[in-house]
Parts: C-alpha cells; sequence; structure tokens
C-alpha cells in the first residue's frame, strides 16, 4: 500500500485515484495515517452484509442432496503399540 502525504494527495488528487483502482492508497495528516482510498469494488466487498451460517448452508450446491451421515457401530479396529 501507498503512502502519501495529505498535501501531495491533493496537489496529485488524480493520480492516487486511479492507483487506488488497483490497491488501497494511504493518507497521512501530519505523518499519522488519517484515511485509506479504495476502489469501489474493495469498498462494496468490506461493507457487504455478512451472511449467516444457515443461510451459508442452505445456498450450497449440497443443500437437498440426500446424504448418509451414517456412522459404523462396529468395534474399532485393533492397533499394536510395539
Amino acid at each position: 500500500m501507498a503512502t502519501w502525504q495529505l498535501q501531495e494527495a491533493k496537489a496529485k488528487f488524480s493520480e492516487v485515484v486511479k492507483l487506488a483502482a488497483d490497491e488501497p492508497q494511504q493518507i497521512t495528516v501530519h505523518g499519522a495515517p488519517a484515511v485509506v482510498l479504495v476502489s469501489v469494488d474493495d469498498y462494496e466487498r468490506l461493507t457487504k452484509p455478512k451472511q449467516n451460517l444457515a443461510d451459508f448452508l442452505r445456498d450450497s450446491p449440497l443443500y437437498g442432496l440426500d446424504l448418509d451421515f451414517s456412522r459404523d457401530k462396529g468395534l474399532p479396529r485393533e492397533i499394536s503399540f510395539d
């Protein structure tokens, strides 16, 4: 992430915006980080509502399939600790 001083960012605003389309651009005020300029795609990805687990599982391509998750009730296998 590139870092710009505020006065330089103001002077080269068009360049900062063009660069932000590819990667976030940090702008500092008096040497301290103040803001980060990001692309619209990055902003939408960061601010979109998170999906809850039930909706995530319902959206799965496996939803509705008749899968067998039963366990074998036989004895465990023999293991030798020689």
